[in-house]
């Protein structure tokens, strides 16, 4: 028996409004949520036109569908999904011309996506974890739905049924997890190394992060709960009296510090000629099925908005560097830079509040055309929520003028003299920043 797919009731009409206005055809993404039982589909995205479309109008033939661009566009769709929401699948809507060939799109487009989208993640995916992706295909004359499932952990795997069935208020009371965690990550930079690359180094000392969030404690209000019980025992009490808003639930998260004594470890010395420092407060957030949601699921759906928050943000970062300085900066001698601030902005009829992230000098408006673009969704400036506020910091790293010779005579005291060195502008910068900012650090020995 093949997969189920409740959607929400708004984007049967959506569907049906770009049937009628987009010829020969039109592609883009489901947005929702799997779990073991049955799968959601909140949402229904477009690909955005690109601009030669818009002046000469779509190919006629699905053989020139532009895989690289939709790709793009799902890698950019997931950075504003919060915790719990993926991307679910792809949709073709054609002319019954193109039927025939719609099948053979959806299947390379579904590993295509899912290929770029899994290339950016530090997390692994559970075993038990759904693997299989939607391919909905309409007809634009007829209206005919016809939705499948490929398992995109085979490559190749063979089209499976769904049904496809519509639900009004699918995602209206939704359960929320929301923390806050505190940041403060030390990422070396060996003297060896014959070039620096900042993204690379930051994504590795991400990945070092990450398995630290994957390892911690999550309380839920307050209580560690065990896995496999419901996320709702002991508040049922709490359900059904204001059925359109969400129900929170707040997060603690407990990381561990050092091993304990049954752990051996090593330590190794190395020679760093500087370090990147990621210091700040970051805003997390989840939101769960209310179809007796197990904790394993909220925590796992938690913990990977914690680890793509932080890695997006990064990623952002890199792109505006590339863009205002170039790719081919060599002279890093000491930066600071402040990570884009994370905002949400509300979903119509749905409890889910969608994500993106702005850097201070960007307006409003800036946001406002960016949801248009991607999420074809109009959003008002008064419902733009920023998560966390920000200041700006100077901060001057000390710096060491250690000539080659030296470098070449290190002993274990001058390690410590610089790890020392290190530590006091770690001490001053975490006085310096307020708990809110989160900054970008690049120190230069």
């Amino acid at each position: 028996m093949g997969r189920t797919y409740f959607v929400e009731e708004a984007i049967g009409q959506y569907l049906s409004d770009l049937s009628t206005k987009v010829k020969p055809y039109v592609t883009g993404l489901l947005i929702g949520q799997s779990s073991p039982q049955r799968d959601y589909v909140i949402r229904a995205v477009r690909t955005p036109p690109k601009e030669e479309q818009k002046e000469e109008g779509i190919p006629s033939k699905l053989a020139s569908i532009d895989e690289e661009w939709i790709t793009t566009h799902a890698s950019q769709v997931s950075r504003m999904l919060p915790g719990g929401l993926v991307v679910l699948g792809v949709f073709i809507i054609a002319t019954p011309e193109l039927s025939k060939d719609s099948q053979n799109a959806l299947r390379k487009l579904i590993f295509s996506v899912e290929k770029s989208l899994t290339k950016r993640r530090l997390w692994k995916p559970a075993e038990e974890e759904v693997s299989d992706r939607a391919a909905l295909q309409i007809c634009s004359a007829t209206k005919k739905v016809v939705c499948r499932t490929y398992d995109v952990q085979d490559p190749r795997s063979s089209a499976k049924p769904a049904d496809w069935k519509y639900q009004s208020a699918l995602s209206a009371s939704w359960l929320a997890l929301d923390c806050t965690v505190n940041v403060n990550i030390h990422i070396p930079l060996l003297a060896t190394s014959p070039n620096h690359d900042l993204e690379k180094n930051t994504k590795n000392g991400l990945n070092r992060w990450s398995k630290q969030i994957e390892d911690s404690v999550f309380l839920i209000n307050g209580q560690i709960k065990d896995d496999d019980t419901e996320l709702l025992e002991g508040q049922k009490k709490l359900r059904g009296n204001t059925q359109s808003s969400t129900q929170f639930s707040d997060v603690k998260v407990l990381t561990q510090l050092s091993q304990g004594s049954s752990h051996r470890s090593t330590a190794t010395v190395q020679v760093c000629s500087g370090s990147i420092n990621l210091k700040g407060a970051v805003k997390c957030r989840a939101y769960i099925h209310n179809n007796k949601p197990k904790v394993k699921e909220a925590i796992q759906a938690l913990k990977r908005d914690i680890i793509n928050t932080l890695s997006d943000r990064c990623e952002i970062l890199f792109e505006d560097m590339i863009i205002n300085e170039g790719p081919h900066k060599k002279n890093f001698e000491r930066e600071y830079h402040v990570l884009p601030q994370r905002l949400f902005v509300p979903v119509a009829g749905s409890s889910v509040m969608l994500s993106d992230y702005k850097f201070g000098d960007e307006a409003d408006a800036e946001i406002q055309e960016r949801f248009v673009e991607m999420l074809d969704q109009s959003v008002q400036a008064e419902d733009i929520h920023i998560a966390e506020e920000i200041n700006t910091v100077d901060i001057c790293p000390i710096t060491d003028n250690v000539d080659d010779t030296q470098q070449k005579q290190v002993t274990k005291a001058t390690l410590l003299l610089k790890l020392q060195q290190n530590m006091g502008v770690v001490i001053a910068a975490a006085v310096a920043v307020f708990a809110s900012i989160f900054s970008f650090n690049y120190f230069s020995d």
